[in-house]
């Protein structure tokens, strides 16, 4: 019984999550001003990054913890990057 509910509720989780990522990527695509374009970027690297942490925890490989640990330093750097060169027009002083 448990691991039905567990099978479930990763299923319905990981469609969310799709469905998340779908959303930013419109964002992206069809977002009016940059800022809004920054954000479907950051919001997609975060769901990516639940999306990996749920495939390792589903099948129980370490190697996806690792890729999801990658994913969320190269996105917050990104997004970071991406907000002062917003700012101030360049990114190293």
């Amino acid at each position: 019984m448990s691991s039905v509910i567990l099978f479930w509720s990763f299923s319905i989780a990981q469609l969310f999550l799709a469905i998340a990522m779908a959303l930013s990527v419109y964002r992206i695509a069809i977002g009016p001003r940059a800022q809004d374009r920054v954000l479907g970027v950051d919001t997609l690297y975060v769901s990516a990054m639940l999306l990996v942490l749920l495939f390792g925890l589903r099948t129980g490989n370490d190697v996806y913890f690792t890729a999801a640990l990658l994913i969320a330093i190269l996105g917050f750097v990104s997004t970071v990057a991406l907000s002062k060169f917003m700012m101030r027009g360049e990114v190293i002083e």
